[in-house]
């Protein structure tokens, strides 16, 4: 098991990824390491996966419908619009090109977690003005919840700490994510952005005063920030002391039924269970598609208090959202709670390492506890984690309900509605 202090890990400076990084900009950091066979291998796998027409996350193969309406959730959407105007405004007219697209744009479905970059999608925040900077955490500051919004912020400063380790602010900082606009900006009509980058993805589609944000990816590694200034902060620490609990609170029977590797690495493993860059996720950057099975065991078989446990797991994941749209997130959650699964790898001690899913046809999480990318733990460790939310058949990114105002409107596939600053 790897020591729970990650500076025992911290990688010597004469390490290639770090040597990689050392005094150059992204794009030539991302050249070198894309140049080795794992790198561009994981590359052309995304690329493929990007190229095949959106359909959603299902457990066969199949998009159950009907499962997502357009409705009124309570979102304050005005202060999103005028948050949204305010920071394009900021923009000069090259950025306000480079950052809008169309509403439809296949350019939702190209975030990623890495620190390499893998596209020059949008525009990043680094290569922004400050006060456009600013202007955008206002953005995000409107469409998240207190908790959501500390949490996003402080995972791209864990970010910028993580460059500090090694010096290499130039590649991993607070500010190094990219940021798109899609659609235009309305109180009435589709349109949303997102922002992605190193260990942060968040994808926010609005329609009227209804919101949706999935897919999202945060992780941390390490968990802990402490800069000694009276700053420090640790992160993920409710959605994993959270899914501990419920997994020690099931029966020996039920934790063996959900356990379905006992290993993080088990030989077990399918070849597809496993790969080096989302270790156990199955929903990550580019599996928009994915055909994941339900593992496990059903909420159905849990007892009362069981089940509340599981549903406050599930809201400390969707804690990002605002309190209107939270609540409809949860109502729709519940509705299908007897057809939500729960598995388990790894242990479930106080001190084991472990992933858990939970997966229905309305929400997929999953978190992980990850062995080392930056540090040099070669096992799993507590201090990195990797989280992800996903909303299955199809509608991440919002598209199940796009679809149906699109139909509702009686508007073209790109509608009236063209990406900020683009000529109609």
């Amino acid at each position: 098991m790897a020591s729970d202090d990650y500076r025992d890990y911290i990688l010597p400076p004469d390490t290639f990824r770090i040597q990689a990084a050392r005094g150059v900009d992204p794009k030539t950091y991302t050249e070198r390491m894309l140049s080795n066979e794992k790198g561009a291998k994981l590359r052309d796998e995304w690329k493929a996966a990007l190229d095949e027409p959106f359909q959603g996350v299902t457990p066969d193969g199949e998009v159950e419908h009907g499962l997502f309406d357009l409705e009124d959730e309570g979102f304050d959407v005005a202060p999103a619009v005028a948050a949204a105007e305010a920071f394009l405004e900021t923009l000069d007219e090259a950025q306000r090109k480079q950052v809008g697209y169309p509403v439809d744009a296949p350019e939702w479905r190209g975030w990623y977690n890495p620190e390499i970059q893998f596209n020059d999608n949008g525009v990043r925040l680094e290569n922004m003005s400050e006060g456009s900077r600013q202007a955008f955490l206002k953005l995000l500051q409107a469409f998240t919840s207190e908790k959501g919004f500390t949490k996003i912020r402080r995972l791209m400063d864990a970010n910028h700490f993580l460059g500090e380790l090694y010096d290499l602010n130039n590649i991993m900082n607070r500010w190094s994510y990219h940021v798109l606009m899609f659609g235009e900006p309305s109180t009435t009509k589709p349109w949303g952005w997102s922002l992605y980058g190193h260990h942060a993805a968040i994808c926010c589609f609005v329609v009227g005063r209804q919101l949706v944000i999935s897919p999202t990816f945060m992780g941390v590694e390490p968990k802990h920030i402490d800069r000694g200034d009276g700053e420090a902060f640790t992160l993920l620490t409710g959605e994993e002391s959270l899914g501990l609990a419920l997994m020690q609170s099931l029966s020996p029977a039920l934790r063996d039924r959900a356990t379905i590797y006992g290993l993080m690495e088990d030989p077990a493993m399918p070849d597809w269970r496993f790969n080096f860059a989302d270790q156990r996720h199955l929903g990550g950057a580019c599996q928009d598609n994915r055909v994941i099975p339900l593992e496990g065991i059903r909420a159905s078989e849990l007892d009362r208090s069981q089940r509340a446990k599981l549903m406050q797991v599930i809201e400390t994941f969707l804690e990002f959202l605002p309190d209107g749209p939270r609540a409809a997130r949860m109502r729709l959650v519940e509705s299908h709670l007897d057809d939500t699964w729960w598995n388990w790898i790894g242990g479930c001690g106080d001190d084991d390492v472990f992933y858990y899913r939970i997966q229905s046809p309305v929400i997929m999480i999953e978190f992980d506890h990850h062995s080392g990318m930056w540090l040099g733990n070669e096992e799993p460790a507590k201090f990195h984690i990797h989280t992800i939310t996903r909303i299955p058949n199809g509608n991440d990114y919002g598209k199940a309900l796009l679809d149906q105002f699109q139909k509702h409107c009686g508007c073209g596939v790109h509608g009236p509605d063209r990406g900020p600053g683009q000529a109609g």
